[in-house]
Order: structure tokens, then sequence, then C-alpha cells
């Protein structure tokens, strides 16, 4: 894919639906009582992966042009997939689908694609076992792919070393099947999506401070669900608006859930102006955003904030590299056993245009000020490093070619119509 360099950006867009809600509106309206309606819901490999394994066991699932309609067995309404469940390359479908999977009278097989197969599972494996489950790395290297052999389960209350939505949730939705209450202590709250949603389908779930429990057999009854616009996709065009000079956008629908909003709470604080507007605070919070271009500076990213911006850090980094003043990034070792190495991939990748950047074992030191130029840039099948550097391609000197650009469909298919789309001709 080759980027070319862009003026200002002017217009309004609506990003796609969350990819984090669209992933738990299937797999919980399959657990539901009911057809479950979902506007907004959106069509990328990840989340068509959860459909597919669905399908496997039992759910009929209609796809229509931005909605989808979900017929729920309830809780114990799936059966015996007929072939291995393929996640593709979700880490999401994995790890909450385990969950669900082993308190099921069933045994499973579930898989993905190379990078998947790479990605630590030991995470969840370790409290499913706790609870009594049978789950197991086919290769012992504790990774993908798992073998589940569904068993009766017992509550407990695990102690989670990483501040981790994809474990509390397994955690939780394995806690829907044990016999008694089951609860997820982090060491700093990650996304909450799994709790708010599991409570709006009728689940008893109470948090307090980082803890989170629910008690087992809820009737769960469908729901209609609107899910918001994907904040970590709204990212690019968040960081693009500011930076390229006399942009103004309108990002229409956007979630902005406390869980999930460090990205705006960086732009802030590195001197971006954006202004939220209709704000409805309702179940999964949402505004629209109003972008306009600033003059950003550096800032220091670190601790409680980096799990509600973890997805966003590859953008971030880009945006302190054509920032004044260094950057300095912190507490993200997360980021190296996502799709790729998000650090090492963006420290050798702005390497190339040109930055003064240096990777640390749990981030990154950006010294921003020199001009970027084009480069050939690996984006390693990684969609948030191919649309992060699509916005840097759209700011520098002389065109950016990224290799498998075209990895972005993972979360966000029409990502390169919609940016161009904003383009002052």
């Amino acid at each position: 894919m080759e980027i070319k360099k862009l003026h200002s950006l002017k217009g309004e867009l609506s990003v796609p639906g969350d990819k984090s809600i669209s992933h738990r509106a299937v797999m919980f309206g399959s657990l539901a009582r009911g057809t479950t309606r979902i506007t907004h819901f959106l069509e990328s490999a990840d989340c068509l992966s959860t459909i597919s394994c669905f399908e496997k066991m039992g759910i009929s699932i209609q796809r229509k042009k931005g909605e989808v309609l979900v017929e729920g067995k309830g809780l114990h309404g799936l059966s015996a997939p007929a072939s291995v469940l393929d996640a593709g390359n979700s880490g999401t479908t994995t790890r909450l689908i385990s969950g669900i999977l082993a308190g099921q009278n069933f045994s499973s097989q579930l898989s993905g694609d190379d990078s998947l197969k790479s990605r630590p599972m030991n995470r969840i494996i370790t409290p499913l076992t706790m609870m009594g489950a049978d789950i197991k790395s086919l290769k012992g290297d504790g990774c993908a792919p798992l073998f589940i052999t569904g068993k009766p389960l017992k509550g407990i209350h695990y102690i989670s070393p990483v501040a981790s939505a994809q474990v509390k949730s397994c955690v939780l939705l394995a806690g829907l099947y044990a016999e008694g209450p089951t609860s997820v202590t982090e060491p700093v709250l990650s996304r909450n999506h799994t709790e708010i949603m599991l409570k709006y389908l009728g689940a008893e779930v109470t948090a307090a401070g980082t803890t989170c429990s629910v008690c087992p057999e809820p009737s769960l009854t469908a729901r209609d669900i609107l899910v918001p616009g994907d904040i970590s996709s709204a990212a690019y065009f968040m960081a693009a608006g500011l930076l390229a000079p006399g942009s103004e956008i309108l990002l229409k629908n956007v979630g902005i859930n406390p869980t999930r909003d460090g990205m705006l709470k960086v732009c802030r604080a590195m001197g971006g102006n954006i202004t939220l507007l209709n704000e409805n605070r309702e179940g999964e919070p949402t505004a629209d955003l109003l972008i306009r271009s600033s003059s950003l500076h550096g800032t220091v990213i670190e601790g409680d904030i980096i799990p509600t911006l973890i997805d966003e850090l590859p953008m971030i980094a880009v945006m302190a590299a054509f920032a004044s003043g260094t950057t300095v990034i912190r507490d993200a070792q997360e980021l190296r056993v996502k799709e790729s190495d998000r650090i090492q991939v963006m420290v050798d990748n702005l390497r190339l245009m040109g930055a003064d950047i240096e990777g640390t074992a749990d981030g990154m030191v950006i010294h921003g000020g020199p001009s970027l130029h084009g480069a050939v840039i690996d984006s390693h099948l990684d969609h948030r490093v191919a649309m992060s550097f699509a916005v840097a391609g759209i700011l520098c000197d002389g065109p950016l070619t990224i290799l498998h650009g075209d990895c972005v469909n993972i979360s966000y298919p029409d990502f390169y119509q919609d940016l161009y789309g904003l383009a002052e001709l």
C-alpha cells in the first residue's frame, strides 16, 4: 500500500463499530434466550471469526449490512462443534470463548493463524485450571491450538497478575457455569465491556475498585445492542486531524468508556484540541469528537492509563515523532505480545523514517522534531501498525510504502478509503 502526503483533512466520519463490543455482542447474544439484534456491528475479519465459531456450535446468525441477528439458545444451548473452531487472528475470540467452552458438556479444539498461535495463552489456562477446567496447549508451549474438555467448574477469586480485559472476561464467562460466585481482581482496571453487557442482558455482576464478581447460572435475555464507534479506530483520525495543518474532523458516535479513553487524555496532554459533543452516558458512554489541528508536544505516559490505551500506543508513538519535545512511554510491556512485538516494530520502522526513537523493555523514548521522510514499512501483518504508519505517510515528505497493508481488514476494512475521503483536494 503506497501512502502519499495529504494536506488538510476536513469532514465528518462514522468510524466502524467497536471491535471489543462487537465480539461480546455475538458471544453473549448466543448465550441469551431470544433474538439479539446488533446494529453498527463491525464487519471485520476478527469479528467474523467469532460468528463462525458460534455458528459451528449450532447458533443461527444472520448478517445484513450493519446489522446482525443472533438466535440465542440460552446458557446451555451450545452444541459440540464438528470441526476445529478457527479464531483466525483474534486473541479476543480465543481467550473469551475458552472461558465459555470450559464449562460445556462437550470437547472442542480452538486454533487460529500463525500469529495467533504465537500469543500467550497460559494467562487463561492458569485461572481456568484453578476452576477445574481441562484445557491443554496441544504443542505444550502455552499457545494455541488449545484442546478444551468441558468439565464442572467451581467459582474462584482470581488475583490476575496482568490488567487484561481478555483474561478477566475469560474467567468471568467461565464463572457463569461455575458452582458459586467468581471474582477477578486486577492490578489496575482494564476495559469493562464484559461487565456492562452481561449486566445489560440480565447477569448479576458487581464491581468494586479493581475487583469484579459474577454469580453463576444467570438467565440471560436477548436485547437490542447498538455498538458504538470504536475509539481504537477513531484514534488514527484523531491523530491525523491534530497533526495535519488546517484540519477539522467530526467523528460521530465514538465510544468514550473511561476504561478505554486514554487516547483522549494523551491527546489533550500533548496539547490536542478535541471537543466532546452530544455526550451520552447511559450504558456504554458515547460522544461526537470534534478534532482541530494543534501544535503537539511531548508527554509522559505510564501507570494506570496504559491499559486504557494499549491498542493506541503505536499511533501515539507516531504522534510523538511529529510532536515537539520528548515523549516517554513506560509500563507497556504488554505491547511485546500483541499481534507483533509492537515496541520493536514501531522503533525499527520509525527509525527508517528518520525518527529519533529508542525502545526500552516496557516502552519507548521518542524525541520529536526531526523531519520524517517516506520509507518502506513492514507492517508485520499487524493492523494497528499499518494504520499508524498510514497516518505517518500522509504527513511525511515523500511516499511511504506499507508491506502487507491489507492487514487493516482485521479491524477496519474501509480504513484507507475513509482516510483519503477526508482529504482536501
